[in-house]
Formats: C-alpha cells, structure tokens, sequence
C-alpha cells in the first residue's frame, strides 16, 4: 500500500511544474502523426532484412534506437509527430496469446520494457525529435494490467504500485453490445481468461492519485509532449480531470466504437479522441468499388454536429487494431483516395507505420498480421503512397500557412454521388472517387463556392481549372484518382506544382516558462 497523500502531494507539485513545458491541444492541432509499433519500425542493429513472422506475436527486435536512427524516414514524409508504443514493463515470457510485443499487457508503471531500449535511449530519441521540431506522443495504459494465467490465479503483489486486490474491480467479462450499461464497460475486465487484464479501480481516489504521480513522472522525464490514451471507454470518466491536469499535454482517446454520437460524447472528458465514427463508413466507401459514399457524406456532417471540436480528433484509416486498407482490396487508386481523405479531413491525421509501403497483412487481415515490421521494406521513399503522402503533407501545410482558419474550418460535402464525394474545407476542395483504378474518364461539375473566374490548381496532378460564372468547377475524373484544388494564387512559396519555395521555419517544441525545473529523481529504470 502508499500513501494517499504523499502522491497527491508530489502529483500536484509536478503538475504545476509541468504545465510550462507542456505541449497543449491547441499546438497539436496543426501537427500529423505517423503512429509506431515500436517492436516494428526499426532495429538496432539496422538490418533490413531480419525474419518478424508475425504469426508468432513474438518481439522481432524495434526498440527506441531504431526509431531514432530512421527518423528521416518519418520526417522526409512531412511527419512532424511520432507515436509509438506503451514505454512500460510488460508480462514477461509467452503466454498463450503471445509475447507482450505491443506492449498493452504491463505490470510495473515505474519500470521500463527492456525489449525497446533503455531509459537513456528514450531520452535521446525524444531529444532528437525535439531537435528536428517533432513531438513525441506516448501510448498509455491505465484501464488495467496484464497478467499470464486465469483470473482466477492472478497474483496481485507482481503489480507496481497497484500491488493489492482491492485496486482491483472484481472479474466479469465486458459486453460491448450495450454502450449505454457504463458499469459493465468501465468495470469488467478486457482481454480473455488466458490473459486476462485486471481492470483497475480508477474511480477510486487512491488509483486516480498514483496514476496521476506516474504521468507527471512519466511526461517530466522523457518530456512527452502528448499521450494516447488506450481503452479510454472503459474507464470511468470522472478520472479524466486529474489525470489530464497531472499530465499537463494533450490527450487523444481510443473509443472503439461505431456510433459517432458516443465516441464524440468523450470529449467532454478529453481534448481529442480517435474518429473511430468516420472510419467505419470512410474504409467502407473506398475498400469497394460499391462502397456507400452517402453514408460516408452523412458521418462526415453527423461527426461536425456531434463532435465538440473537430480539430482535435485523430483521424486515420488504418492502425494496430484494424485490417491493413489493402488486405481489403489491392486498388492503389482506392487506396490513394483513403489516405487523402485521412490526410485532408478535420482533424490531427494520423498514418500507421507500413501503411505508407501498401502492407497488406500477409495471413489475416487483423491483428497479429497487421503488425509487419517496417524494416522489410527497405524503408522505400519511392513507394507509391509514401511520396503521395508527402505531397498530401506538403498540401496540408501550405493550407494552414495560408489560411488561418484551415484547422478550425469544418470540411463538408459539397457535392455527392454513388461514386463521388467533394468536400471543402477552408480554400480547399478535395474531390475523391470509389471508381477505382479502371474507372472511366468524365467530367464533373461541381458547386465550388469559389468566385466566379478563380483559378485552382490540382496539387496531385498540377494541372489547372478555372471557376465558371457559377464558381462551379468542371472537373475531370479518370482512373479513380483524387483530385485537390487550391486557388493558384495562394500557393506562392509553397513549392508545390511549380510554385516558388519559401524556406521553412523551425517549428520549435513549446518552451518553458519557468526560469527553472524542480530536480525531481527519476523512477524509472530499464
């Protein structure tokens, strides 16, 4: 057992020190993430070519060095955010679920995952990516632990500091099919009986208080600038205030769940949560030539009214927990139009390391076999989709350094077919097809809102287009492929399509306020 309230003390303290060097929602807003499996990414040792059969959900080798030494990779793609992987001590050895490779499965707060790195590693990278003007968001867990064996037989003293049953809520399994019955989700526990993860009592001041020491601890040492928040619905949302004041950066939340309405209904506790509301429809409309492209146009309007700030939602259209795009369907133009919108939309876009090389899943389209290590594509800048979504980077940059109301201007449908969706968002429109890559050539005529005569460019093809006396644009589609327009006299110094390129400023990690830091000694060792 500890002390209440010895924690609550030096939570508070460390908070307020905190804040000053704290990245907050506002300063992620214009920032997009390229999510990493840290296991994944990058070796050590650099190889390009060592075996990760992702069958065995075993570790094949990331760890904090690799990522490090391949943060070119990342960046060259106009990633200015990386995200990887829970930092913490996991179950140890196999189990018959696998190997704690992911990293969800912890059981010490204040000890590292050997496997990734060292304390020092995970300082050297969160300094190298501060040096190159990038964020570093850390995946977290406080819903619950991991334990190898039935519930039944869970030995509570393995836990740090959560060392006692009675931090614990009883065993139940969670019924998802009924979201409104906020006990059963916030108190029964996930995972199964071979790994079962005793699910913590966060509604009780005493747990609420020794996460909130951890996460100032956590944030101070590796100055994380963001966290995302792993099975957020399933903890009580009274826990929320604290945990985010103590942490003092901003938070995206993971809601798996389809309904919009519910998963928007969660920031009212956190600033961001995964847009899980517009992936659904979004992977439905394009991983078919026959997708709903209404129902993808509804979500988007549904997800504006419901959500209360767009801006601040992750917005992605693969990761950890969900098929490969391409193990869907192998179209590239489908697959060009997914990662446009991904890219484009509202919100913080959020892309998952492989799906910039087309990974498609070998042996299942889900988890484990959407967890491929990286390393095995050579890290190939040529790919397709990485220089697609550089471009797309590059595209949404230039918006927001032109248009100062591009992050908080809610992109909607402004024109919608069985097979077709225009959206505007700020100067912006994108045009995006489920044609697919043998679709035929048309033409389109679409309700631009821009002023009669105003000339566009497409910025993934560089050609232009002149607004008609109506402000309609006549546009034309061939082969499935998106098209994003931008007034062409807009994009000086922004050097795409031939414009003329004005040098980049240094997009810095926030600063202190605080002439000076608390020495504080670290409790975390590798």
């Amino acid at each position: 057992m500890f002390s209440k309230s010895i924690i609550t003390t030096a939570a508070l303290s460390l908070a307020l020190c905190q804040q000053a060097f704290a990245a907050s929602a506002a300063d992620w807003r214009s920032r997009s993430i390229y999510q990493v499996l840290t296991d994944r990414f990058a070796r050590s040792d650099g190889s390009t070519t060592a075996t990760c059969n992702t069958a065995d959900r075993a570790y094949c080798g990331g760890s904090y060095v690799g990522i490090q030494n391949h943060l070119d990779y990342i960046q060259n793609m106009g990633f200015d955010a990386v995200w990887i992987s829970p930092v913490t001590a996991q179950v140890q050895g196999s189990t018959a679920d696998g190997y704690a490779y992911h990293g969800y499965w912890q059981q010490n707060l204040y000890e590292l995952n050997s496997n990734f790195g060292t304390a020092d590693d995970l300082k050297a990278l969160s300094a190298a990516l501060h040096a190159r003007g990038m964020y570093l968001m850390v995946d977290v867990v406080v819903n619950h632990n991991g334990y190898n064996g039935a519930p039944s037989t869970v030995d509570y003293s393995v836990f740090n500091p959560f060392n006692d049953e009675s931090y614990y809520h009883p065993y139940c399994s969670i019924d998802y099919s009924d979201t409104g019955n906020t006990t059963n989700i916030e108190q029964c526990w996930v995972g199964d009986t071979s790994v079962p993860l005793p699910d913590l009592r966060t509604e009780d001041a005493d747990v609420a208080a020794g996460y909130q020491t951890w996460i100032t601890q956590l944030v101070s040492d590796y100055s994380i600038d963001g966290l995302r928040i792993d099975t957020s619905m399933e903890v009580n949302t009274g826990f929320w205030a604290g945990f985010s004041a103590a942490a003092g950066v901003y938070m995206v939340g993971e809601v798996d769940e389809a309904d919009a309405t519910y998963v928007c209904s969660f920031q009212d506790y956190l600033p961001g949560v995964l847009n899980y509301g517009t992936y659904f429809p979004l992977v439905s409309a394009f991983s078919s030539t026959s997708g709903s492209i209404s129902d993808l146009s509804d979500m988007v309007t549904t997800v504006k009214g419901s959500c209360a700030d767009t801006s601040l939602l992750g917005t992605f259209s693969e990761n950890h927990d969900q098929p490969r795009f391409a193990s869907l369907t192998s179209d590239m133009a489908l697959a060009q139009n997914v990662i446009t919108f991904t890219l484009l939309a509202d919100g913080i876009p959020i892309i998952y390391e492989g799906q910039e090389q087309h990974y498609n899943a070998l042996g299942g389209n889900s988890d484990p076999y959407n967890r491929e290590a990286v390393w095995l594509s050579d890290y190939n800048q040529e790919a397709t989709l990485y220089e697609l979504i550089t471009t797309l980077n590059k595209i949404r940059k230039q918006a927001i350094s032109d248009d100062s109301t591009y992050l908080t201007y809610q992109n909607y449908p402004i024109y919608t077919d069985t097979t077709t969706i225009a959206m505007r968002k700020g100067k912006m429109v994108t045009v995006l097809s489920n044609k697919g890559a043998s679709g035929a050539s048309y033409t389109q005529s679409i309700a631009s809102g821009y002023a009669s005569g105003t000339q566009v460019t497409e910025l993934l093809a560089c050609t232009t287009l002149t607004a008609d006396s109506s402000g309609n644009l006549v546009v034309p589609m061939a082969a499935g492929a998106a098209r994003v327009y931008y007034p062409t006299s807009s994009l000086s110094g922004s050097g795409l399509c031939g414009a003329s390129t004005k040098k980049l400023r240094f997009m810095p990690r926030p600063k202190p306020k605080f002439v000076k830091k608390p020495k504080v000694k670290t409790m975390f060792k590798a």
